[in-house]
């Protein structure tokens, strides 16, 4: 039994006085199958991703900064929803790859570069403060280095939906969603949700998270129109089965 901390949560008036009473309120709990980051305090759990060392090994490869470690779990329901994809038909999307981490460690994980499936990421590549003072245009070269070994990853530079018109998949066998901005995830939705098969997994970064509350709202009426429902996790994803 492991477990898995990592001092990163979102949203805290004082950073450091909420690290140490939940570092006190750990004392207090059995030690083991512990979970802390990511907004996400729990004991007594199995945490069964730890012990699965294909992807514990493509997460520590690829996972190098506190934000993309503390996302352990939400990067696990990525995992285990791309893994449901290598059985159906269509390959892969990401609307919002960022740098490019997660999609790295999906693609590592699953040896998506033997299956004949692509692997489409989508971001504006926008200056950021995350970015470490690049310039739109080395953000976007350096996460095309990250892949430089993956011909099966299709990286898109534009705003979704527009960019989604140069380039996007026929069928879509899983599809994960983060971009923080309603307008560009109901574009994504809008244009492809048509296009999952049957049993594909849609992941909604954002749906759970308070600050992101007009998304889930949205994609909510979006979704029942579908007569799919939304199903809200702890990690603050969204999961979609089509």
């Amino acid at each position: 039994m492991k477990n898995y901390l990592v001092s990163e949560f979102f949203g805290v008036n004082d950073p450091n006085k909420f690290i140490a009473s939940l570092q006190e309120t750990i004392h207090q709990v059995p030690g083991q199958g512990v979970f802390a980051g990511d907004n996400l305090f729990t004991f007594g759990r199995n945490l069964s991703f730890l012990d699965d060392e294909v992807l514990m090994a493509a997460f520590h490869k690829n996972a190098d900064t506190v934000t993309e470690k503390a996302i352990l779990w939400r990067t696990a329901i990525v995992y285990w929803a791309a893994k449901q994809g290598l059985r159906l038909d269509g390959d892969f999307v990401e609307c919002g790859c960022y740098r490019g981490t997660t999609a790295k460690i999906i693609s590592d994980a699953l040896k998506l570069s033997c299956t004949g499936k692509k692997y489409y990421l989508y971001d504006t590549f926008e200056k950021d403060p995350r970015n470490e003072g690049l310039t739109s245009a080395q953000f976007e070269h350096e996460v095309k280095a990250r892949f430089s070994d993956d011909p099966h990853v299709v990286i898109t530079k534009g705003f979704v939906p527009e960019s989604l018109n140069l380039v996007s998949p026929e069928k879509i066998a899983f599809m994960h969603i983060d971009m923080n901005n309603t307008a560009a995830e109901m574009g994504a939705l809008n244009t492809l949700f048509a296009r999952m098969v049957p049993g594909a997994v849609v992941v909604l970064d954002d749906y759970g998270w308070i600050l992101h509350r007009d998304q889930r709202l949205q994609e909510e009426i979006f979704f029942k129109a579908q007569g799919r429902p939304v199903f809200e996790l702890p990690t603050g994803q969204g999961l979609v089965i089509c």
